[in-house]
């Protein structure tokens, strides 16, 4: 008689490698009265009124049908917002299904200990805490390569006397970084771009509140793509709509893998709409760079280590106590910001810059702390 054959576990049905998988940590989303939240970058203030006028004027029969699969509309309006075609635009559910696509599309998974270049994902770090997790879900090598202690962008040279690969597969770069706030010039980010063989995505998921941006990278070099969201600075995070803009053959190939109707309809009505009223916008942008220097300032003053930023949040570092008991008394205070519990970064706090109101009542704590 042939033996009974055991059934596997449900662990054991798990590829090994997604069972040793950590998976992407969000921000908290706390539902909690009278609560300050400063931790997840979103932008304080709604969406323009003509953009919630659009959304509940879409809320009708349209819901019962599929969305426009190409998200043709919103691409040409794009395209004429950055002066290229439509074809150099692919629509995401928020950029980062368009980062976990460019995985896919431009890196070979690792089939053996011997990696290769065309099997390797590099990233600074720190930075996005996507980049590793996308790696390791396509079983593909890491590249991590530590900024300096100021986080700013290592030179050409500084890079081929480290760890860094000009030929990797597949680079990202935050720009403005995160957690840090610190920009990088176009011109340093155009150097390095013509130094790499493979395809790099400069993600600049802030880069409304910068003084500089490297789209015209991305129209200069085949292989650069720029990822764009509409979560950060338009108040659209709910939506989840982003954008890369990049070569036709390089869009084209991301085309061809990503899922049928993978922008829902609301989220097109409402980017759309907001591209109709970039004025409004861009007014909240100014006042949200003069909050974040103000603020800056005033923790500067308080003897605060913060670094310039060129996004929607600000890197401090406290002296008199650290920054994981500023974390916890803030947190007392419902007053919630990101504090990252790792080596490079753990002495800082990530604060987004809200309103007026909130980042007066953050200082004021502040000041508080410092006094017990």
């Amino acid at each position: 008689m042939t033996a009974k054959r055991k059934n596997s576990t449900p662990k054991q049905l798990v590829r090994p490698m997604v069972r040793k998988l950590r998976g992407y940590v969000p921000g908290e989303q706390p539902n909690v009265p009278g609560l300050i939240k400063l931790n997840t970058n979103e932008n304080p203030a709604p969406p323009s009124p003509k953009v919630i006028r659009a959304i509940r004027s879409a809320a009708d029969d349209r819901l019962r049908r599929y969305p426009v699969p190409s998200a043709q509309p919103l691409r040409v309006a794009l395209a004429k917002l950055h002066d290229c075609k439509p074809e150099n635009i692919i629509v995401g559910n928020g950029s980062d299904e368009l980062l976990a696509l460019a995985t896919r599309a431009f890196v070979e998974p690792r089939q053996s200990n011997a990696a290769t270049r065309r099997q390797t994902i590099q990233y600074f770090t720190p930075s996005y805490s996507l980049y590793p997790i996308l790696a390791g879900i396509h079983g593909a090598r890491r590249n991590e390569v530590r900024l300096p202690a100021d986080f700013g962008l290592p030179d050409n040279d500084a890079l081929q006397n480290s760890n860094w690969d000009f030929g990797a597969a597949l680079t990202y770069i935050t720009t403005p970084n995160a957690p840090s706030g610190r920009g990088y010039l176009t011109r340093d980010l155009a150097k390095l771009c013509a130094a790499q063989k493979g395809v790099t995505i400069l993600d600049e998921a802030y880069v409304d509140f910068a003084d500089e941006n490297a789209l015209r990278l991305a129209k200069r070099f085949p292989h650069v793509i720029v990822s764009r969201t509409f979560s950060k600075a338009y108040s659209l995070c709910f939506a989840r709509v982003g954008y890369f803009v990049g070569h036709p053959e390089i869009i084209a190939a991301l085309d061809r893998i990503r899922d049928s109707y993978n922008t829902n309809g609301l989220g097109q009505v409402a980017a759309l709409a907001t591209l109709s009223d970039i004025g409004h916008y861009r007014k909240q942008f100014e006042r949200i760079i003069q909050l974040r220097d103000k603020t800056t300032g005033a923790l500067e003053a308080l003897g605060f280590k913060v670094l310039p930023s060129q996004a929607n949040f600000i890197f401090a570092k406290p002296t008199a106590i650290t920054a994981a008991q500023w974390f916890r008394q803030l947190r007392e205070r419902k007053i919630v910001t990101r504090w990252f519990d790792t080596p490079k970064v753990r002495n800082w706090l990530r604060i987004t810059i809200g309103t007026e109101a909130e980042m007066a009542k953050l200082l004021t704590a502040t000041k508080s702390i410092l006094k017990r």
